[in-house]
Protein backbone atom coordinates (compact mmCIF):
# COMPACT_ATOMS: atom_id res chain seq x y z
CA UNK A 1 0.00 0.00 0.00
CA UNK A 2 1.75 3.21 -0.91
CA UNK A 3 1.95 6.28 1.16
CA UNK A 4 0.26 9.16 0.53
CA UNK A 5 3.25 11.38 1.83
CA UNK A 6 5.37 14.05 0.25
CA UNK A 7 9.26 13.81 0.34
CA UNK A 8 10.00 16.70 2.59
CA UNK A 9 13.47 17.92 3.93
CA UNK A 10 14.03 19.26 6.88
CA UNK A 11 12.25 23.21 6.83
CA UNK A 12 10.78 25.54 10.01
CA UNK A 13 6.99 25.14 9.86
CA UNK A 14 5.06 28.11 9.86
CA UNK A 15 3.71 28.03 13.59
CA UNK A 16 1.14 31.04 13.09
CA UNK A 17 -1.11 29.93 10.00
CA UNK A 18 -2.58 26.92 8.72
CA UNK A 19 -4.34 26.30 12.27
CA UNK A 20 -7.85 24.82 11.98
CA UNK A 21 -10.33 23.73 14.11
CA UNK A 22 -10.86 19.73 13.85
CA UNK A 23 -14.71 18.59 12.94
CA UNK A 24 -16.27 17.70 16.57
CA UNK A 25 -13.60 19.64 18.90
CA UNK A 26 -13.79 22.56 20.83
CA UNK A 27 -12.81 25.71 19.48
CA UNK A 28 -9.48 25.95 21.90
CA UNK A 29 -8.07 23.15 20.02
CA UNK A 30 -6.63 23.17 16.71
CA UNK A 31 -5.09 21.22 14.14
CA UNK A 32 -2.35 21.93 11.54
CA UNK A 33 -1.69 18.86 9.22
CA UNK A 34 2.05 18.68 8.40
CA UNK A 35 2.09 15.89 5.80
CA UNK A 36 -0.41 13.54 4.39
CA UNK A 37 -3.77 12.95 4.52
CA UNK A 38 -6.11 10.60 6.10
CA UNK A 39 -9.24 8.77 4.51
CA UNK A 40 -10.90 7.77 7.19
CA UNK A 41 -14.31 6.38 4.99
CA UNK A 42 -12.26 4.14 2.90
CA UNK A 43 -9.74 3.08 5.80
CA UNK A 44 -6.91 4.72 3.84
CA UNK A 45 -3.51 6.71 4.04
CA UNK A 46 -1.89 8.52 6.68
CA UNK A 47 -1.32 11.91 7.83
CA UNK A 48 1.30 13.58 10.68
CA UNK A 49 -0.35 16.42 12.40
CA UNK A 50 0.48 19.06 14.79
CA UNK A 51 -2.02 19.39 17.68
CA UNK A 52 -2.75 22.66 19.58
CA UNK A 53 -4.90 23.35 22.87
CA UNK A 54 -5.24 26.68 24.31
CA UNK A 55 -4.96 26.97 28.27
CA UNK A 56 -7.82 25.59 30.00
CA UNK A 57 -9.31 24.18 27.38
CA UNK A 58 -10.98 20.16 27.59
CA UNK A 59 -12.55 17.82 25.88
CA UNK A 60 -15.85 16.38 27.63
CA UNK A 61 -16.13 12.33 26.44
CA UNK A 62 -13.51 9.60 25.60
CA UNK A 63 -12.43 9.30 21.91
CA UNK A 64 -12.42 6.39 19.86
CA UNK A 65 -11.11 5.90 15.90
CA UNK A 66 -10.43 3.46 13.43
CA UNK A 67 -6.53 3.86 13.11
CA UNK A 68 -3.62 3.91 15.04
CA UNK A 69 -2.49 7.05 16.60
CA UNK A 70 0.83 7.73 18.23
CA UNK A 71 1.03 10.77 19.75
CA UNK A 72 4.03 12.70 21.14
CA UNK A 73 3.56 15.90 23.63
CA UNK A 74 6.10 17.75 22.57
CA UNK A 75 5.38 21.19 24.72
CA UNK A 76 3.27 22.11 27.58
CA UNK A 77 1.10 19.82 29.74
CA UNK A 78 -2.23 17.36 29.01
CA UNK A 79 -4.05 15.99 31.56
CA UNK A 80 -5.69 12.64 30.54
CA UNK A 81 -9.20 11.12 32.15
CA UNK A 82 -10.94 14.15 32.88
CA UNK A 83 -14.41 14.28 33.52
CA UNK A 84 -16.56 16.19 31.48
CA UNK A 85 -16.54 19.50 33.39
CA UNK A 86 -12.83 19.25 33.03
CA UNK A 87 -11.92 17.78 36.24
CA UNK A 88 -9.64 15.30 37.39
CA UNK A 89 -7.57 12.90 35.24
CA UNK A 90 -3.83 12.37 35.32
CA UNK A 91 -1.45 15.29 34.36
CA UNK A 92 1.56 14.22 31.79
CA UNK A 93 4.80 16.41 31.48
CA UNK A 94 6.60 17.10 28.09
CA UNK A 95 8.29 14.27 26.17
CA UNK A 96 5.25 11.71 26.64
CA UNK A 97 4.40 9.53 24.33
CA UNK A 98 1.67 6.95 23.60
CA UNK A 99 0.28 4.48 21.02
CA UNK A 100 -2.94 4.08 20.37
CA UNK A 101 -4.48 0.62 18.35
CA UNK A 102 -7.26 1.38 16.41
CA UNK A 103 -11.13 0.95 18.83
CA UNK A 104 -8.91 2.13 21.50
CA UNK A 105 -10.93 4.34 24.05
CA UNK A 106 -8.88 7.25 24.99
CA UNK A 107 -9.71 10.72 26.73
CA UNK A 108 -11.11 13.16 27.41
CA UNK A 109 -8.33 15.69 27.89
CA UNK A 110 -7.50 19.35 28.90
CA UNK A 111 -4.53 21.67 29.08
CA UNK A 112 -4.46 23.77 31.85
CA UNK A 113 -0.92 25.88 30.19
CA UNK A 114 -1.55 24.99 26.85
CA UNK A 115 0.35 22.45 24.63
CA UNK A 116 1.21 21.26 21.28
CA UNK A 117 0.62 17.15 20.27
CA UNK A 118 2.62 15.27 17.39
CA UNK A 119 0.23 13.15 15.82
CA UNK A 120 0.75 10.41 13.88
CA UNK A 121 -2.38 8.64 12.53
CA UNK A 122 -3.03 5.88 9.90
CA UNK A 123 -4.57 2.52 8.78
CA UNK A 124 -3.13 -1.16 9.27
CA UNK A 125 -2.03 -2.33 5.51
CA UNK A 126 -4.60 -4.73 3.61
Amino acid sequence: MPVNKAHDEFHTLDLKSGWEVPAGYPSGIQQKIISGGLDEPNRRGSRTRLLRFDPGVFTTAPFVHEYWEEVFLVSGDLTVGNDAKGNGGHSFPPFTYACRPPGAVHGPFRSDGGCILLETHYFDPV
